[in-house]
């Protein structure tokens, strides 16, 4: 009897052992998570916007394996990325710029989609309304105000007739294209546009329009930006002023004025809604978000350019930059 009992004790001792030891007592592991990162090309604005939102991950403390991802310019990679992500059971996805998030938010329907830097994510059909998100989208709009900056550049350079080359297969571009059209009416400056469908058009198209305009104006179309130094030399060659509304992609020099929102900070912000998601947060709770702060933008000017061109930057504007490039040198206040 006695030996009975003590079999009876040393089996439930080392039941009580497994258990312990891996049985289902144990807590399970935690699951890494896994974030995956899409731009539809690479360029300065970009590559800082996604080095803000990996910086941003990191200081909120969110411990994750993330997939970098670049398009290079091409919706069918872009639907491959998106393929893959899926693949690769990703928890969150986040895309750089409007094809690469569309591409994500037609794959996803079950996991948060972050989108950032995306111009106008209503006509992208991203969110229904910027007052909220939209299922399990939302993100971050890098939209400009186009008419102020019009408006500078007419006051600056004298432009009577304004060019303006986009983008026509990207929503964003096409959503520009009508406030650039309502700006310069405003204005009283006439305005001719010229499409490209890839970036490898850009030269072509800034040849066609540079003699038939006193400048351009740049907005945040990704197509035109990849491939900046070939419209930046048709135009200086010309001697004709260019305004970006891209501040990063401008800091080499080349373009006589820029002004927009800082790319790294979009992508700090862009961080912080995918960090607030992964803490518990619905996707269609959270706004879409704008940088509105007057810190988190930048103008500069290229005095080099504005010489070449004749054109004299007034002083209570240079006092207001941030930037600037003079000598072939950037210096930031």
């Amino acid at each position: 009897m006695m030996k009975k009992m003590v079999t009876v004790i040393g089996l439930g001792i080392t039941a009580m052992l497994f258990m312990s030891a891996g049985g289902r007592e144990q807590p399970a592991k935690e699951k890494n998570i896994r974030i995956g990162i899409a731009k539809i090309v690479q360029h300065e604005a970009l590559d800082a916007c996604e080095q803000g939102i990996q910086d941003s991950l990191k200081a909120r403390g969110v411990n994750a394996i993330i997939d970098l991802q670049n398009a290079n310019g091409d919706m069918n990679t872009a639907s491959q990325i998106a393929a893959k992500f899926k693949a690769d059971k990703v928890d969150v996805v986040v895309g750089i710029a409007t094809p690469i998030a569309v591409a994500l938010a037609n794959t996803f329907k079950d996991i948060p989609v972050v989108f950032s830097s995306v111009t106008d994510p209503v006509a992208a059909n991203l969110v229904s309304s910027l007052a909220n998100g939209s299922g399990n989208v939302t993100g971050l709009s890098d939209a400009i105000p186009t008419g102020e900056h019009i408006a500078l550049f007419k006051e600056i350079a004298d432009i009577a007739t304004l060019g303006y080359i986009y983008t026509s297969s990207e929503a964003n571009s096409i959503s520009a294209l009508a406030l650039v059209e309502e700006a310069c009416k405003a204005q009283g400056i006439g305005l001719v546009t010229q499409a490209i469908s890839t970036s490898a058009e850009l030269r072509q198209a800034a040849e066609a329009i540079v003699n038939r305009v006193d400048g351009i104006y740049l907005t945040t179309d990704n197509t035109v930006y990849s491939a900046l130094p070939a419209l930046v030399q048709v135009f200086t060659g010309a001697k004709k002023p260019i305004f970006s509304g891209d501040v990063t992609s401008a800091l080499s020099g080349g373009c006589m004025i820029a002004s927009g929102f800082n790319y790294y900070k979009a992508g700090l912000a862009t961080g912080n809604i995918v960090a607030d998601i992964l803490a518990g947060k619905k996707p269609g709770d959270i706004p879409v978000k704008f940088l509105t702060d007057p810190s988190e933008s930048d103008l500069f000017f290229d005095l080099d350019q504005a010489r070449a061109c004749g054109i004299t930057i007034p002083e209570p504007y240079l006092s207001m930059a941030n930037y600037i490039f003079e000598n072939g040198t950037l210096r930031s206040k």
